[in-house]
């Protein structure tokens, strides 16, 4: 069984093969900001977004996107808008994306939640 740090960087890989597999551009991943990283950051047309990965191995603790609880969406929100000011982009279209991915027997199942939860 892989750590939770590789499961969390496969999960990531998965993450960004399917957000560039729709068109969207990634443009950082891993940002480190305000002692904390924002997972993907990508381009979707013109509308920068932040998008947090959850992976699990299997769902039989819960679903992945259950583990983003009010207090992550907090911390996200908080860094996104510390990515905003450090690259100036208050001018542009955000939004905030989890995708979650699990890991079983076969090909890992994604799931893409736009605008999981208010933008920064």
């Amino acid at each position: 069984m892989p750590s939770r740090d590789e499961l969390g960087r496969r999960g990531e890989d998965v993450a960004a093969r399917y957000l560039r597999g729709i068109g969207y551009r990634i443009v950082g991943r891993r940002e480190k900001i305000l002692r904390g990283d924002i997972d993907i950051v990508a381009l979707d047309d013109r509308t920068v977004v932040f998008v947090e990965v959850r992976s699990r191995s299997d769902t039989v603790h819960g679903h992945p996107a259950e583990t983003v609880g009010f207090q992550k969406q907090r911390r996200i929100a908080d860094l996104a808008n510390a990515y905003i000011r450090r690259h100036r982009l208050q001018d542009c279209s955000v939004r905030i994306d989890v995708v979650a991915v699990t890991f079983g027997d076969g090909e890992p199942v994604v799931e893409h939640y736009q605008n999981a939860f208010d933008s920064p």
